[in-house]
This record gives structure tokens, sequence and C-alpha cells, in this order.
């Protein structure tokens, strides 16, 4: 309820406390702490990313403009340490913020369950693709990837209802994408629409073993025999439609059924895409469409590396990289929990650009974010004085 808090109080009000403290006590995060608890940290990190911060110094600075409001704001304590808050990112357990950022994403899919993508299918589709985050070698020597060069990668696996990041895996830059397919959990029915960095057929087969579909694009050495040719509209832009199966040595053993290969030519660009899927169930056009929509996970990269701050670190350990990452990641879903909650009729790039220049005016959280324009009142019949006299 509105009663002249500021916009922050009423954001953070969204945030499921009782399991925020559940996480903390899992991991032991408030042990031997008398004033900075884990819920200030997560506040002042939160802070950070909404108004793009760009270093710990600048965050002090900034929440000490604020005084009084601190505390109408959420925070315990009364003043803010740069030197504290390093600290805290330095030792205390990073997967605190991770398991509440995961209890976030499932609140967040139960809520965008219903989102039309237009498909006319019943399963859930996810996009999986990674983004590599470069780092300073001499400041992060633990994040190994090139000889001159450091980074870490946020491999990430969208569904694309309401864009949620439901699988977030971070590993040092040099572990390689299909890796990833080990360790990621499959959901029976499920459609996955994967990039050629993800083309390892045995890992492939494991997918179509637990009954998920997978749609990738086709590399150009790939051996394969056709073994029936689908009737297709070529005025779609299809080429062909066609069940193969692999003849290469090793791709036969690894993937021994039958794949489905569709030949596209997108007539925007003119680009010829091939791709493989063990979907046979729909037509040649939805596999099509179904890729194309993959490019969510790539724009859902680029907004989160431009609004949210995540390419400049507040700390240099392996504990403080992944703490802001997961902070991160969970404030992105509480502005989509919100905009899906209160439905003001503007997207998240939007509401966030909003919440970086309100976030302690005093007003009802759904006015700032209304689109409608708020414009003083006059009187019909008010007496308006001259400014001079004629």
């Amino acid at each position: 309820m509105y009663t002249g808090r500021t916009i922050f109080s009423q954001l953070i009000d969204f945030l499921p406390r009782d399991e925020f403290h559940r996480c903390v006590r899992r991991y032991n995060g408030n042990y031997n702490i008398q004033t900075f608890s884990c819920l200030d940290q997560y506040l002042c990190m939160a802070f950070a990313q909404l108004t793009g911060r760009e270093s710990l110094r600048d965050i002090e600075a900034c929440l000490l403009t604020f005084g009084s409001k601190l505390y109408h704001a959420g925070f315990r304590c009364k003043q803010i340490s740069r030197n504290t808050l390093a600290n805290a990112n330095r030792v205390r357990p990073w997967q605190i913020y991770a398991d509440f950022a995961q209890h976030l994403i499932n609140q967040a899919t139960r809520l965008y369950a219903d989102t039309d993508l237009g498909f006319d299918l019943d399963n859930t589709i996810y996009a999986l693709d990674s983004t590599t985050i470069d780092l300073c070698l001499s400041l992060f020597p633990w994040a190994t990837f090139r000889r001159t060069k450091s980074a870490i990668k946020m491999h990430t696996l969208l569904n694309l209802k309401g864009s949620i990041p439901e699988f977030i895996h971070i590993s040092e830059g040099f572990v390689h994408d299909m890796n990833i397919l080990d360790d990621l959990p499959i959901l029976p029915s499920a459609i996955y629409l994967l990039d050629r960095g993800y083309l390892d057929y045995a890992r492939l087969f494991r997918l179509h073993q637990a009954g998920a579909f997978f749609v990738t694009r086709t590399k150009s050495n790939t051996r394969c025999q056709r073994i029936y040719s689908h009737a297709i509209d070529k005025s779609t832009g299809l080429v062909c439609d066609q069940t193969i199966r692999l003849t290469g040595f090793y791709t036969a053993k690894e993937y021994p059924d039958q794949l489905r290969r569709v030949r596209y030519n997108d007539p925007e660009t003119g680009k010829g895409l091939v791709f493989l899927t063990n979907f046979f169930s729909v037509p040649a056009l939805t596999i099509a469409m179904l890729y194309r929509a993959r490019w969510q996970v790539e724009l859902f990269f680029k907004w989160i590396k431009q609004h949210l701050r995540i390419k400049r670190f507040f700390g240099t350990s392996p504990n403080a990289v992944k703490t802001q990452i997961w902070i991160a990641v969970s404030v992105y879903v509480l502005v989509a929990i919100v905009k899906k909650q209160l439905g003001p009729e503007r997207n998240l790039y939007t509401l966030l650009q909003i919440l970086s220049l309100s976030l302690f005016e005093k007003m009802p959280i759904l006015r700032a974010f209304s689109q409608a324009k708020h414009k003083t009142k006059t009187q019909p019949n008010c007496i308006q004085l001259n400014l001079f006299k004629l």
C-alpha cells in the first residue's frame, strides 16, 4: 500500500522475504554479522543494478546522499561503507543469491505460463546459448580463457514465454558450449533451440532418448543419406523437407535414429539455412520459425549486458563475480514479475529506464510505470493576470 513510500521500497515489497531468509539460513550467511546483513547487501547490489552504478565508491556516495530515506527503503544499516560491501561480496556465499534467483525464476515461469508465442504448440520452448564476458587477465587470473585474456561464460536456457532464464551456468571462458548439455535439465516434450555450437550427436541423442525435441543447424560437412522427401510449398521459402540418416563413421554410431533435415531460404535476408531436428509432427515451416525465435536469447544477452551491470564487476574474486551476476539476474526477473502482476503496457527495457531515474521518488509505482501523461488541470473560468501591461 502506498503511504508516501519510495518506489524502491514498493519494488522490494515484491521480494519473497521468507524465501530469502531461508536461503540465508541454508548457507549460514548472517553468521557473526551484527549490522550489515545479507538483505542489506542484496539491497545495495540491487540498487547498483537498477541505477547503473559503476563502482563501489559510486554506490557508497549515492547511498549516503539519501540519508534517512535508506531506512524507509528497507535498509537496516545506518551507514554503508564500500569496504563493508566489498568484503561481503568476497566472503558471503554466492549460492544464497543463486538459490534466491532460482526461486524468483520459478515464480516468473508460473506467471508467464499462459503467454501465447504464436506457434499453436503445447510444448515448452527453450533457447539455449552462451555469452562471453571479457575480463582483465591481471585482475581475474582464475577465469582462464586465452593466454592474454581472461573471461567467463554465462550459459543460459531461456524460456521463450516471458524471456525467463530458467537455467544459468557460469563457467570459465575456455569451457566449450556443448559441455553444458551434460548439466542441462531435460524436460520431456520440451523443444530446445540450439546453435551449431551445440552440435554433438551423442549428446543430442541423449536429449532425444529423454523424450525432448531439438532444433539446430547442421554443418556443411555433415554426411547423411536421404530416406524420404516430403512435399513442401516453395513459395514460403522452403527448399526441401527430408527424413535422413547420418552416414558418417562416428556420427552414425552416436545418433543411430532418423533425423529431419529442413532447408530454408530466408525471404528477408536471402540466406540459406539447413536445420536438423527430431521433431517430425509439425510443418517444415514451423521448424524454421521456431529457430528464428531462438534470437530472443540473443536479445536477452544484449539487454542484460547493456542495462544490468555485469561488464564492470565490484570485486575480482570468483565469489564476488558470481554474486553480482546472480543478483543481476534476480533483479531482471523481479522486474518481469512486477510487470506481470501490475500489468503496465511497457516492455522491461522501458520499466528499467524508469526505475533508474525514480527509485527514491515518493509516488505509487504503478503511476510511475503508467503511459498516461499527467498534465496539470486548469479551471476553465480562472482569471489569468497579464504578465505585461499593454
